[in-house]
């Protein structure tokens, strides 16, 4: 990001005209910010569908940088709409996501196809992201249009040097797991082993490396199953999935052991027991001998049950009742280890700041920065900080645990041999909280939102901790809450304490994304807490140190050891290292051709053939040049911008004109129109009916309409899985609803792709032997407009469902039904032979003539005609009485059918 902004900052003037792409609204907020603190006057606009497309052109001259939407760009550089030979060049954020089919690629090449002379620069720091899959790195220079790769990693020399001159003082502390902890950890890891290898051995094929115990702890393992699972997931077992459900469970147990308190982890247990008793569910994990030892354990550290009233568990049958009733819990509530250690780093801290030789009045070297990994923990250290852990743990049993256990009574100060009295090394530790000793006694248990306070930043953030209800705070504690309000611009953060000010903040799951950054700027703290281990943010301090080189900075470094959180870090520095040595080696052997740029038309990846851009040139056929062949146009919908297959047709040497269209998605040709849909957005068409309604319009207006149903090739293959089928036809069915559809709209052609790669060389054949159709002609198309000579039939569609429902009567012979008879009175005079010519089967006219004719055997009150019409049809009085108008007397509409 501190690249693209020097970037930015050069070509920050009306001069140039520098396009970035890929970028959020955060991002772009957050980029304009620096830009205007640096100096910057002409600062980057953004365009976006507010800016009408008669004014673009003028926001495009003015130059400068400008944040122009992928959807709209690709639509002004189609339409000739932005001056494409004006543009300087293009900066690619997140460079790791170009791929061929993205609209990011689709603008590159439009505009090297337009422009040879600018530049193309691409930023990315996800190295890890090059690490799997064939030559990724070269296919992602290949699709931005660069043949330069340069490399920064922390053990490169010349980074390396700056940032060892100017390191931080880093203080790592390995905090041990308790015995029960250990125990529980132990336990976990030899479940997820046996699910590990019960996975292998109902799916052999997938790769045994990439299912290593080592790899499950890390973050990136969910997605890498999904990966090798979700196309093949329609095809698994029951038995598979429930084993890839359990080691996600797992991994939550694993993290909530040593990111929450013991309180929180045995609710989650207990949670879990709960459910598989209620929805029946069937993990096999809950009944091995290492689960048992989990919930002993887990129990353990919360309380206990003395020795002598345990035997009373085991009487006879008639005192059992009596016996437990009488069995109370001795509350023991573990504290977390990492809690004594954060004690300790804020004693520290606190000391140092006494001991220091500092001028009086604000100074920047006490302030504290404390971050942990999501916004729940960051609740819960607020809390341990200003009221101690014992009014922390009793609260958390009292809201979870504590209402199911009949025998606790929250108002005792003495519960069952467990104290609130909290020991004075855990009372008072930290900055003014020796003043708030004789308070903290009295103080009543209080929510968790009153615990947070009621800052500015506080305000509408959700803790983490459901159930908890809202209250008053008194008057003191009103004006010490006011005290602590923080002026931060960051809506993600727990202010703790003024002097010396101490903040709290998440390292994921806020909104900004650079609401830590922000953080770390405004408060520029001297003592950085990590509480967790993250090393997107390790990297981020040591650059914010390199950048303040005479200002000193502390990082404590608190880690459980021996435990899955050291792993995980360890696995994350080492597939750091990885990639980085990967994108080494891949550079030292790649061939780069010297047309990469683009900047020539021998570059073969602005060929708009499919078979020229991937494969050598043909050199019998005409000395190696390639054939001309006439242009081919679709037309295509606005909307249609966000996915992926227009510039697959366009790359397949299709032209696209985009056009706002009010029937279909795609015209082919003249006669052709599809209408595309993925599949939930098909599920949410069908349920809602506006699939009807598009099918409707498209019939009506089209000779050819066709439905697009397409799918993500990641994952299957399938609309709904083997055992989602059921024997019975459902209302709610997606396979009944689209048996309907098409017996609804018989001309209705359905396509079913599996990506988009496919469905753009279908479209291909299909346009084959076709007339091109005419943008203004389709533009034009709206419900006023005059159908086509076979959709005349959908003028009255009444009728015409009734005729299908007749017996003899099906899709292939109405047609010829339909020719002979205005209405449905005149069919009624049709002779049996007739109808047995017209519809050519006799067993067919004879079936709808004894219908019309013959009279039926029915009690007295329904023979009457309009009982008759209710009795055949089964529709309600009103439209029997049309129905029954409509066979007496003829319309004066000759086209009633």
């Amino acid at each position: 990001m501190s690249n693209s902004v020097l970037f930015m900052r050069v070509y920050s003037e009306e001069g140039s005209l520098v396009l970035l792409l890929n970028t959020t609204i955060p991002e772009q907020e957050y980029l304009t910010e620096q830009l205007r603190a640096e100096g910057v006057s002409h600062l980057p606009q953004t365009v976006t569908s507010d800016v009408l497309s008669t004014e673009r052109y003028k926001v495009y001259t003015k130059g400068g940088v400008l944040f122009v939407t992928s959807r709209i760009l690709v639509v002004d550089f189609l339409t000739d709409r932005i001056p494409a030979q004006l543009i300087s060049g293009i900066l690619v954020y997140r460079a790791h996501k170009i791929i061929e089919s993205c609209q990011e690629a689709f603008i590159l090449r439009l505009f090297r196809q337009k422009n040879k002379t600018g530049f193309i620069k691409a930023f990315t720091d996800k190295a890890t992201s090059f690490s799997s899959g064939f030559c990724q790195v070269e296919r992602v220079m290949r699709n931005l249009f660069v043949k330069k790769l340069f490399l920064w990693p922390r053990f490169q020399v010349s980074v390396n040097s700056v940032l060892d001159r100017h390191k931080p003082e880093v203080v790592e502390l390995h905090v041990c797991l308790t015995p029960a902890m250990t125990a529980i950890q132990s336990s976990i890891l030899d479940i997820m082993n046996a699910c590990l290898k019960e996975l292998k051995r109902y799916n052999p094929t997938l790769d045994a490396e990439d299912l290593s115990l080592e790899n499950t702890l890390g973050n990136a393992f969910e997605k890498t199953i999904r990966h090798y699972l979700d196309p093949l997931w329609h095809q698994l077992g029951a038995k598979t999935k429930s084993l890839v459900q359990d080691l996600k469970i797992l991994r939550t147990l694993l993290l909530y052991l040593t990111q929450y308190d013991c309180v929180t982890f045995l609710n989650l247990l207990e949670s879990l027991r709960s459910s598989q008793k209620n929805f029946g569910s069937n993990s096999g994990w809950l009944f091995l001998d290492s689960s048992t030892s989990m919930f002993v354990n887990a129990r353990s550290r919360v309380y206990r049950v003395p020795e002598s009233k345990k035997k009373l568990k085991v009487a006879a049958e008639v005192e059992k009742q009596q016996s437990t009733a009488e069995v109370k819990r001795e509350l023991v509530l573990e504290k977390n280890p990492k809690w004594d250690a954060l004690t300790e780093v804020l004693e520290e801290i606190e000391k140092e700041n006494k001991s220091s030789d500092l001028e009086p009045g604000p100074s920047l070297a006490g302030r504290v920065l404390i971050c942990a990994s999501d916004d729940r923990t960051c609740a819960q250290l607020h809390e341990y900080i200003r009221y101690g852990s014992d009014s922390l743990l009793n609260r958390l049993y009292a809201r979870t645990i504590g209402k199911r256990d009949a025998s606790f009574d929250p108002d005792k100060q003495q519960v069952q041999g467990w104290s609130r009295k909290q020991p004075e090394e855990e009372k008072g530790t930290k900055g003014k909280k020796a003043k708030q000793k004789s308070n903290s006694k009295k103080r009543p248990s209080l929510t968790l939102t009153q615990m947070v306070g009621n800052g500015e930043g506080d305000q509408g953030r959700e803790t983490g901790s459901s159930g908890e209800e809202g209250g008053r705070l008194s008057k003191d504690e009103e004006d010490e809450e006011e005290k602590l309000k923080l002026d931060l611009s960051s809506d993600a953060y727990y202010g703790v304490l003024k002097e010396p000010l101490t903040v709290i903040h998440p390292l994921r799951g806020f909104t900004d994304p650079y609401s830590l950054t922000r953080v770390l700027h405004e408060v520029e703290p001297s003592f950085v807490v990590l509480y967790d281990a993250e090393l997107s943010f390790v990297r981020q301090l040591e650059v914010y140190k390199a950048t303040r080189p005479g200002k000193p900075l502390r990082v404590y470094f608190l880690i459980y050891g021996g435990s899955t959180e050291e792993q995980r870090y360890l696995t994350s520095l080492a597939k750091e290292k990885h990639a980085f040595e990967h994108l080494i080696r891949e550079k030292a052997t790649m061939v780069v051709p010297e047309e990469r740029e683009g900047r020539e038309d021998t570059n073969q990846d602005l060929s708009r053939n499919p078979e020229s851009a991937n494969a050598t040139t043909n050199t019998r056929k005409a000395g190696g040049q390639e054939q001309p062949t006439e242009p081919s146009r679709v037309i295509v919908d606005m909307r249609e911008f966000r996915s992926e297959l227009p510039s697959l047709l366009h790359r397949r040497g299709l032209d696209i004109e985009p056009v706002t269209l009010e029937v279909g998605d795609y015209i082919l040709t003249a006669d052709t129109c599809v209408e595309r849909k993925s599949v939930s957005d098909l599920i949410g068409s069908l349920q809602s009916g506006r699939l009807y309604t598009q099918c409707l319009s498209m019939t009506r207006y089209y000779r050819r309409p066709v439905l697009l149903i397409e799918f993500d090739p990641a994952k299957p293959f399938s609309l709904v899985a083997l055992t989602d089928f059921r024997q019975e036809i459902s209302a709610n069915d997606i396979t009944s609803k689209l048996t309907l559809l098409t017996l609804h709209f018989p001309r209705l052609r359905i396509l079913w792709c599996p990506s988009p790669h496919v469905t753009a060389e279908l479209f291909q054949e299909l346009k084959k032997g076709g007339s091109e159709p005419d943008a203004a002609v389709a533009q034009a198309i709206t419900a006023e407009s005059d159908t086509v000579a076979e959709s005349s039939d959908l003028y009255n569609p009444g009728p015409y469902d009734f005729l299908l429902r007749m017996p003899g009567v099906n899709t292939k012979n109405y047609r010829a039904l339909i020719k002979h008879a205005d209405c449905l009175a005149d069919i009624a005079k049709l002779s049996q032979d007739r109808l047995a010519h017209i519809l050519g089967h006799a067993g067919n006219g004879k079936l709808l003539y004894e219908f019309l004719h013959n009279t039926v055997d029915v009690p007295a009150p329904a023979q009457k005609k309009l009982g008759l019409f209710r009795w055949l049809s089964g529709l309600c009085s009103r439209c029997s009485h049309l129905l029954l108008e409509l066979f007496q007397h003829r319309s004066h509409n000759r086209k009633n059918f």
